[in-house]
């Protein structure tokens, strides 16, 4: 099968590290499947990369069961199979357990977290049948506890599915691959920090996992600015 045949699955895919990776997945050759709930833009990204034959766009809210059902499945009603899956859509919070709302606080769990997993549960029967790649986006605040972060926590919880998916994949030629990004200069932040890495640095990265052969499976690629500290 060559990367013209494949499709690519893409959460949070509107802007950022998921609109970068879709950029690269298409040049690289990939149809593409692009799911976030700005839907305008997510369109004009889809028309820019090639419309309906190599990239479409489909309004996807990850905290919504129904809709990652109807991404996974208009991925196959489309195109017919899922052989990459990336579990990207989320969001940051204010340090601080006074800081934010509760309300904030719950949409952020939920995206971050429950949605990550809805995904996996979405593309999983897909990607089995085609012994595809399943990827998440986790971040180097997964790694190491910050000061006052419940986002910490979420992306915590983020490792934990990508080697959880890993165990229960052993054995169904599904690849897993978590990514954890240092500070990225996306929508995530207001005034990135100096030094930020771009999100078509995080794409790179990403594209380097799944063009691997099929014995190589990249379990983890940590990848932080040359200035990050920690």
């Amino acid at each position: 099968m060559t990367d013209s045949d494949k499709v690519f699955l893409i959460t949070g895919a509107s802007s950022g590290i998921g609109e970068a990776t879709a950029r690269r997945a298409v040049e690289a050759g990939h149809r593409v499947v692009l799911g976030a709930r700005s839907v305008d833009k997510l369109e004009a990204l889809a028309e820019e990369l090639g419309g309906p034959e190599r990239a479409i766009a489909v309004k996807c809210d990850v905290t919504e069961w129904p809709d990652q059902q109807a991404l996974a499945e208009t991925a196959i009603g489309r195109f017919g199979q899922i052989d990459v899956a990336l579990a990207n859509a989320g969001f940051g919070a204010k340090r601080g357990f006074l800081e934010e709302s509760p309300e904030f606080w719950k949409s952020m769990v939920l995206t971050n977290v429950y949605g990550c997993a809805l995904t996996i549960r979405a593309a999983l029967p897909a990607l089995k049948e085609s012994r595809g790649h399943l990827l998440l986006t986790g971040s180097v605040a997964g790694r190491r506890a910050l000061p006052g972060s419940l986002y910490s926590a979420t992306k915590w919880a983020v490792t934990a599915m990508g080697e959880a998916a890993r165990q229960e994949l052993n054995g169904t030629g599904v690849r897993v691959t978590l990514i954890e990004p240092g500070s990225v200069d996306t929508p995530f932040f207001d005034s990135p920090p100096a030094g930020a890495l771009e999100p078509d640095d995080i794409a790179r990265a990403i594209l380097y996992a799944v063009s691997q052969p099929p014995h190589v499976d990249v379990n983890e690629l940590l990848i932080r600015p040359t200035s990050q500290e920690n």
